[in-house]
């Protein structure tokens, strides 16, 4: 008996017969309705995410920081997502956030939530295991850490990338936005960009090494789903082990550095609210 056979045999004695593939929509995609700042739809495995509020663009809340955490995982554990696309709504990408949501991040719980949250956040953006395409039209000027996650960055001709919550309010750019964008751009003009935080146009972010591609105003999430549905030709273990490869240093880089960053932020949210109350 060929040895492959008797080994055939020896488990199915031993009732250790391989374990089926599940199939690909054997994943409960109810999460895509879980979270209404999100809006996501699947064809042929690609999945568009878009955030939004009430389908134009989003004020990202305490509400929101909490609901992605939830939202990424689901994402990176469902293996009928073979390309995801992050976009957003009403022709920007993330224009702006809503400070007083989050409540007294003075409050060491409060900000220990933020915290375990926001670390946990960019763990599971960057443990999704598939190709992930950023599609940017106008402001991306909130968290664009989470579009510099993706392997591909498309944008209109006239979108542009800011840093809006942190120097600009008054606390350290801790919560992974310096570690990703000096993984891209270079530590001198990450810090550049942190310290005199006004809108970068998209081709200079390109010329920096963070956008991929530049395409004519509104067609971004169009050229997302054709670079996706391109990549779909290739076998699925290579397109999940290619970003997998990819991603790999830069998630060396959140685990070691975006907890301690955190930490920094929420010492000098904690100092900004006090002075504002002395």
């Amino acid at each position: 008996m060929p040895r492959y056979a008797a080994a055939l045999v020896l488990a199915s004695l031993l009732g250790l017969g391989g374990r089926a593939a599940p199939a690909a929509e054997s994943v409960a995609s109810d999460y895509f309705a879980a979270y209404p700042h999100l809006r996501m739809t699947r064809d042929d495995g690609i999945l568009v995410v878009e955030m939004h509020n009430d389908g134009k663009p989003l004020t990202f809340t305490a509400a929101d920081h909490t609901a992605f955490v939830d939202a990424f995982y689901a994402i990176g554990r469902d293996r009928a997502n073979k390309v995801v696309i992050l976009t957003g709504a009403g022709g920007d990408w993330m224009p702006a956030i809503d400070f007083g949501s989050f409540g007294r991040v003075d409050d060491p719980n409060v900000w220990a939530q933020v915290r375990d949250e926001g670390v946990q956040l960019l763990e599971n953006l960057a443990n999704i295991r598939v190709p992930v395409i950023c599609a940017v039209e106008g402001r991306a000027w909130v968290h664009t850490e989470y579009c510099l996650l993706a392997n591909y960055i498309v944008a209109g001709q006239d979108a542009s990338f800011r840093d809006l919550p942190h120097i600009l309010g008054g606390i350290v750019p801790g919560d992974g936005i310096y570690t990703v964008w000096s993984y891209f751009a270079g530590p001198g003009r990450a810090q550049r960009f942190l310290l005199e935080p006004q809108p970068i146009p998209a081709r200079l972010a390109q010329s920096w090494g963070v956008v991929s591609e530049i395409v004519t105003n509104g067609t971004a999430l169009a050229r997302a789903r054709e670079l996706a549905r391109s990549w779909l030709g290739k076998p699925e273990l290579t397109l999940r082990n290619t970003r997998i490869h990819f991603i790999q240093p830069l998630k060396e880089r959140i685990v070691r550095e975006v907890g301690y960053g955190l930490q920094l932020e929420g010492e000098s949210a904690d100092a900004l609210i006090h002075r504002a109350l002395d």
